[in-house]
């Protein structure tokens, strides 16, 4: 018999190991620089749209405006879901967490769109990829309204996703700073190279499984709160703690019990995630709107205490956990928002994967035994 050794070849967590080229999306976590296609996200950011960055993951360009224009028409149209899906919704547990709610209707949305089921030539997946970044904001919305007990909020076609997604959920129009504030953290999380969840759609894509079951891996892969559920804990984290003056000692307390400080440090980032750069300015916009600054200035003595103590930057959920808070976003939708911009990245990916696929399949490094032999159940 030989015994299980410990193994030295294979990387943990697969850190630094390239699975794939790809053209739309670089991190360079050494610099802390974020690239589209090309783009610098600080340049996106701070010129761009939301649905400018989705045509640029995927096609590779920024559009002309005719083709902005036809894009817009193209997802304004496709805003609504099947009265059948709401209707299916409403039978869902009211507790029913909603990553849950969106991992499950959005794979019944498939059975609606008979033009793009089990078809992965682009003109079907783009169709497909458009009908899903509509209809991601209406279902997250749809599933709020419904488990407060209020009526569903039809989206407006001549509205862009931003304004949709606020107007949906609260049922009011919202005022244009809210708008841009949101588009812009849209643009912020809508590609991070191969994380978690896009893995995963390309995987599943390149099976030939198509963009609707792809993308419900995704957002499975999302849920989990070492990726799309770590602004939740953010939050849950400030609340916790409570006020200003109790963060030194609640910070004291969680690293000497070797508690992971939420929002804090990064896979790939080894200096400042540049999207927490935009995050930590909207937190402390929206506290000054709000009157309400304690969020913004307990982030900023965490953040500042992490540096000096563990040399740790924030990432891109740590401001994004007070700015949603106080945009009045329940807490258990921060990561369906994380879906409602992700989809984009996903789709671009599952575009790239169909135009030059091979099945992904990796191998695992062997650490068990071998040579045993098959004893008799009375033998053992």
């Amino acid at each position: 018999m030989t015994t299980a050794k410990e193994s030295t070849a294979a990387t943990a967590g697969l850190r630094g190991v390239v699975a794939a080229q790809s053209s739309i999306g670089d991190v360079n976590g050494e610099e802390g620089i974020l690239i589209y296609q090309g783009y610098d996200i600080h340049d996106l950011a701070e010129h761009s749209t939301f649905e400018e960055v989705i045509y640029l993951l995927w096609n590779g360009r920024l559009p002309k405006q005719e083709e902005l224009d036809e894009l817009n028409s193209q997802i304004r149209a496709n805003y609504a879901i099947p009265s059948e899906i709401v209707d299916l919704m409403k039978t869902f547990p009211k507790d029913a967490e909603p990553m849950d709610v969106l991992r499950t209707t959005i794979s019944a949305l498939g059975f609606y769109d008979k033009e793009t089921a089990h078809k992965t030539d682009r003109e079907n997946a783009v169709k497909a990829a458009i009908k899903l970044t509509a209809q991601f904001p209406t279902v997250v919305t749809a599933w709020e309204r419904i488990r407060e007990g209020k009526e569903v909020v039809a989206p407006l076609a001549d509205q862009n996703i931003a304004t949709n997604f606020l107007y949906m959920l609260r049922g009011e129009m919202p005022e244009a700073d809210e708008v841009k504030i949101f588009d812009i953290c849209l643009i912020l999380h809508a590609d991070h190279e191969l994380n978690a969840s896009t893995f995963t759609t390309r995987v599943i894509a390149g099976t030939l499984a198509d963009v609707y079951g792809s993308v419900t891996g995704g957002i499975c892969a999302l849920a989990g709160p070492l990726h799309g559920g770590a602004n939740t804990n953010v939050m849950k984290m400030l609340l916790e703690i409570g006020s200003l003056e109790n963060v030194d000692s609640w910070l004291d307390k969680a690293l000497e019990e070797k508690r992971k400080i939420m929002g804090i440090g990064h896979a790939v980032y080894k200096t400042e995630d540049p999207r927490a750069t935009w995050l930590r300015k909207f937190s402390k916009q929206v506290g000054e709107k709000a009157g309400e600054m304690k969020w913004f200035e307990m982030s900023q003595r965490i953040e500042k205490a992490m540096h000096e103590k563990k040399g740790m930057f924030p990432n891109v959920d740590f401001y994004s956990a007070s700015t949603y808070y106080l945009m009045g976003i329940p807490l258990d939708q921060y990561t369906p928002i994380f879906a409602v911009s992700r989809i984009s990245g996903w789709t671009g990916h599952i575009l790239e994967q169909y135009s030059n696929n091979k099945l992904i399949r990796p191998r695992a490094e062997y650490i068990g035994e071998r040579g045993l032999k098959y004893a008799p159940i009375s033998e053992r």
